[in-house]
């Protein structure tokens, strides 16, 4: 298991998307109207408009077979979120 990414929700993709750029020279791999993934120095961070995704921290899993619940991306990745004990959002995610 090793961390993917982080998302956060932000109010505006492209002005987001420029300010991580600028501010961090950060590599943008994919954005359409409702989300980003930028790469910062190997550290994927996601943006996402609310009504899209909850912020999240997301782990590689390598386990097989999926367990059940498990629903796929647009990118087709699978995943699953679950909740800690303090109700943050955790996501698992097989490539």
């Amino acid at each position: 298991m090793s961390l993917d990414h982080i998302a956060i929700n932000v109010t505006d993709i492209n002005k987001s998307v420029a300010w991580y750029v600028k501010e961090f020279d950060a590599v943008l791999e994919y954005q359409d109207e409702t989300w980003a993934m930028l790469d910062i120095d190997g550290t994927k961070l996601a943006l996402t408009l609310e009504h899209q995704h909850k912020p999240h921290i997301a782990f590689k899993q390598y386990s097989v077979p999926l367990p059940e619940g498990v629903k796929m991306h647009r990118d087709g990745s699978r995943y699953i979120y679950i909740n800690d004990p303090d109700g943050n959002v955790i996501e698992k995610i097989w490539w």
